[in-house]
């Protein structure tokens, strides 16, 4: 463990590095071209970060954080785009804060991209008794159908990526005093796939796609196809990018070789939106079904594709062994200030 945390160590110093070098790279190199080459280097940094770490703690945000977001934000910044562009020019630890942090910090006065659902607390009520039913459901496990088993543990790591995205933008906001926008609104009430990845799902990866890849795309297609259906292959492309980068996430966790399951899942998904583009864009509100019936369909559509897809290949990482062994050493370490190997825990949580 005490090599994990070392190669953590040297990791956050080189992206700190590289921050600072990039944000001087702006103050003195005009956006373009050049700009570009003089941040490919950090860029490339970013893509192997996580390459030195085992534990899922440590290489899970590494990869999510720094290699996806974190590059692609470098990539917009170097044209003059994206969220660290600004005028004036955001300050060192507001520029650091957004490049390595699923965030977008809002400036004075400007209003979030999303409008998202207000909530109150009875909103999280539901969720929160699904979540303990899970947990309770899961030590039943021998007696439970795998595809149940799945469901299961597909909903935890859900509910769990939204709290830790939730709980890191609250620690941002207290620490720096800034107003961020939205991360999700309430994907569970998507009413159609487009919906979904567009306006309720993660939605700083949403807003960092579209600049990199959508509109890049689009540019590119426009010469292709007509000005009226180009939106569609340039959507395929954006999910093509987004399947392909899960699919190094996945490598990061676990070094093993990609079985592509996960590209094909975002390669469906774009499908389907882009066929959902063209039926609306032919059919307009002839053919729309009432609300409850394509928020059914919606969420039917999502799980069938995630458990049949997604989540098998990310289970097959043992996250649930790896995650519980981490925080046994970590209370280790608190109890006794001794770093120790997770493997060296059994987990009766498995």
């Amino acid at each position: 463990m005490e090599g994990e945390v070392y190669n953590l160590m040297v990791n956050l110093s080189i992206a700190l590095a590289s921050l600072i070098y990039s944000h001087s790279v702006g103050m003195f190199i005009a956006k373009g071209a050049t700009r570009f080459v003089a941040l490919f280097p950090v860029i490339f940094i970013f893509l192997c970060l996580p390459l030195n770490l085992q534990t899922v703690f440590f290489a899970g945000p590494t990869s999510f954080f720094m290699t996806w977001l974190g590059s692609f934000k470098i990539i917009l910044y170097a044209f003059g785009q994206g969220p660290l562009s600004s005028h004036p020019p955001l300050s060192l630890s507001h520029f650091i804060a957004n490049a390595c942090l699923p965030i977008k910090i809002l400036k004075d006065q400007e209003s979030p991209s999303h409008q998202t659902t207000k909530k109150s607390h009875i909103d999280y009520v539901p969720r929160v008794l699904l979540f303990i039913f899970v947990i309770k459901a899961y030590g039943y496990k021998d007696f439970l159908h795998p595809l149940l088993i799945t469901a299961c543990l597909a909903y935890y790591f859900v509910f769990m990526l939204i709290q830790f995205l939730a709980a890191l933008a609250f620690l941002v906001r207290t620490l720096l005093g800034v107003e961020l926008e939205p991360q999700f609104d309430e994907p569970h009430h998507s009413t159609s796939i487009q919906n979904f990845w567009g306006k309720r799902w993660n939605l700083m990866v949403s807003d960092t796609l579209r600049p990199t890849v959508y509109h890049p795309a689009r540019a590119i297609f426009r010469h292709l196809v007509p000005e009226r259906w180009v939106s569609v292959p340039a959507v395929f492309i954006t999910f093509l990018v987004s399947g392909l980068m899960h699919e190094l996430i996945f490598y990061h966790l676990g070094q093993y070789t990609p079985t592509w399951e996960v590209t094909w899942f975002f390669i469906i998904h774009g499908i389907c939106v882009g066929m959902e583009i063209v039926m609306k864009k032919t059919t307009g509100r002839r053919f729309e079904q009432p609300p409850v019936v394509t928020w059914l369909l919606t969420l039917t559509f999502i799980t069938i594709t995630g458990l049949w897809l997604f989540f098998p290949p990310f289970l097959r990482l043992d996250p649930c062994a790896r995650i519980c062994r981490e925080t046994m050493a970590f209370i280790g370490f608190v109890k006794t200030g001794h770093l120790l190997d997770p493997n060296e825990y059994a987990c009766r949580f498995i």
